[in-house]
C-alpha cells in the first residue's frame, strides 16, 4: 500500500507564503521529507540556491523603493525582482524593510560596500540576498541605495498600482529644515523628474550634444539660416531648464518656480536622489 506523507493542506499553505514556491514543488517537497515542515523548507532552499546562477542573466524589472527618515538621516534603497506576483509578496516587502533596517545602521557609501557589510544576524547582505533568491525562486538584487547624512531630509514614496509597494521614491537634501516643503519638493521631484539641482550641474557635453540635435532638428524643419543661432539656444536653454528643479514650475503651483517655493520657506536644495523601480 502506497504511503501517504503526513502534512495537510495548511501546511503546503503555510510552505507557499514562506518561500513563494509553486504549490507543486511545496508538495513534492513535502512528500520528499514526509511532512517535516522544517526539513521541507531545507530542500526547497536547497533547490533554490542551486538555480541561483541560472538566474544571474534574468531581468529584474519589478520590485519595491523603500526608504525612511529619522531626523538628520534618510536612507533609500530599490530592491529588484522579475515579476509583480513576488514584489507584492510579503516574504519580498519584508526583505526590503530588513535591508533598509540594516542600511541605516550601516551607512553605506556604494552598493558593493552595502553587499560586503554585516547583518545583525551575522550574514552579509549578499547571503541574504542568495537566500531571498533560493526561496522566493527568482532573481533578487539590490541595484540601488542612497544615504543622506547629517541634514534635513525631505521624502516621498508613491505607489504607481495600490497593490504593490511603492515604486517610486525620493529624498530631498535640504539646507534647512522645512518639513512641508520638503515633502512637496519630494513630490515634485517624483513626478516632474529632473535630472539635476541647478543648471550649474548639468554636465557640458550633455548641454553640447543637445545643442547639436537642435541645429540639426531646425535644419531639418527648414528654418532660415539666419535664424538658426538664436532658435538654437533657445531650445537647448528650454532643455536646461526642464531638466533642472529649481527653474521648474512647481507641481502644486505652477505660477511659481520650485526656487520660488524654496526662497519663500528659507531653504534650498544641497542634493535630490529619485528611484524607480526598473528606470
Amino acid at each position: 500500500m502506497l504511503k501517504l506523507a503526513n502534512y495537510t493542506a495548511e501546511d503546503v499553505k503555510k510552505l507557499r507564503e514562506a518561500t513563494a514556491a509553486g504549490m507543486l514543488d511545496c508538495k513534492k517537497a513535502l512528500d520528499e521529507a514526509d511532512g517535516d515542515y522544517a526539513k521541507a523548507l531545507d530542500l526547497i532552499r536547497v533547490k533554490g540556491l542551486k538555480g541561483v546562477t541560472k538566474r544571474e542573466g534574468r531581468l529584474t524589472s519589478n520590485g519595491a523603493v523603500v526608504a525612511k527618515v529619522e531626523g538628520n538621516l534618510g536612507v533609500m534603497l530599490e530592491l529588484n525582482c522579475e515579476t509583480d506576483f513576488v514584489a507584492k509578496g510579503e516574504r519580498f516587502v519584508a526583505l526590503a524593510d530588513e535591508l533598509l533596517a540594516h542600511l541605516q545602521n550601516a551607512q553605506s557609501d556604494s552598493v558593493e560596500s552595502f553587499l560586503a557589510s554585516t547583518m545583525a544576524n551575522g550574514s552579509t547582505v549578499q547571503s541574504t540576498v542568495d537566500d531571498a533568491n533560493a526561496t522566493l525562486g527568482e532573481k533578487i538584487e539590490v541595484r540601488r541605495i542612497a544615504v543622506i547624512k547629517d541634514s534635513p531630509v525631505g521624502i516621498y514614496l508613491h505607489r504607481t498600482s495600490p497593490d504593490l509597494p511603492p515604486q517610486v521614491g525620493v529624498l530631498v537634501e535640504l539646507v534647512k529644515d522645512a518639513a512641508e516643503v520638503g515633502k512637496d519638493i519630494a513630490q515634485h521631484i517624483a513626478a516632474f523628474a529632473p535630472q539635476f539641482v541647478n543648471r550649474e550641474q548639468v554636465p557640458a557635453d550633455l548641454i553640447e550634444n543637445e545643442r547639436r540635435i537642435a541645429e540639426e532638428t531646425a535644419r531639418e524643419e527648414g528654418k532660415p539660416e539666419a535664424a538658426l543661432s538664436k532658435i538654437i539656444e533657445g531650445r537647448v536653454a528650454g532643455f536646461v531648464k526642464e531638466v533642472s528643479l529649481i527653474e521648474q514650475s512647481f507641481a502644486k503651483d505652477a505660477k511659481k518656480t520650485v526656487k520660488q517655493i524654496l526662497d519663500e520657506a528659507g531653504t534650498a536644495v544641497k542634493a535630490f536622489h529619485r528611484f524607480r523601480v526598473g528606470q
